[in-house]
């Protein structure tokens, strides 16, 4: 087996695991609050009984460690389970060193306090203009954040595959 099949795998699990965790698995709670902090708190109404709660920085590093638990969970499972079905053979070190670049990077990203890292870069490319657009159906911050977590993941299906081996 070549490694670049092994890498194409681990990028396909990877992603469509991301893709997963990120929009069907994460709680409404988590993807509301965990950019949260004292200087910007956040507002959290509960959907079952209406109770309104305030969310600062603490609520909000919970919330996002939350998130990328749950992500990181999800894109191991996936990850370990999908290269097992296709008979490739990663090695357990590389997978743990992928999966921790993945979470490590994505929880940067979605901490999202104000001016946080993904606006900070935005505005020293030039993108800032991007990043704040919310008009004609997109979403330049989210469009942004995406990109970010594309590629980290493809860096963690590198490193993944990197001492992949054939069964």
């Amino acid at each position: 087996m070549h490694r670049s099949v092994a890498f194409a795998a681990a990028y396909a699990l990877l992603r469509a695991a991301a893709d997963h965790a990120d929009h069907w698995g994460q709680s409404d709670y988590d993807a509301q609050c965990k950019g949260a902090t004292d200087e910007a708190p956040v507002k959290y109404e509960h959907e079952e009984d209406g109770t309104t709660i305030t969310v600062g920085t603490a609520g909000g590093r919970r919330a996002c460690l939350h998130h990328v638990l749950q992500y990181t969970a999800t894109q191991g499972l996936v990850l370990v389970a999908g290269t097992r079905v296709l008979g490739i053979r990663l090695h357990p070190a590389a997978v743990a060193a992928a999966l921790a670049v993945s979470g490590l990077t994505h929880y940067a990203a979605d901490r999202r306090v104000p001016q946080g890292l993904l606006q900070r870069l935005a505005k020293a490319t030039g993108k800032e203009r991007f990043y704040k657009l919310s008009d004609f159906g997109m979403n330049g911050s989210y469009c942004l954040d995406q990109s970010w977590h594309h590629s980290w993941e493809t860096v963690a299906a590198l490193i993944a595959s990197a001492k992949a081996d054939q069964r």
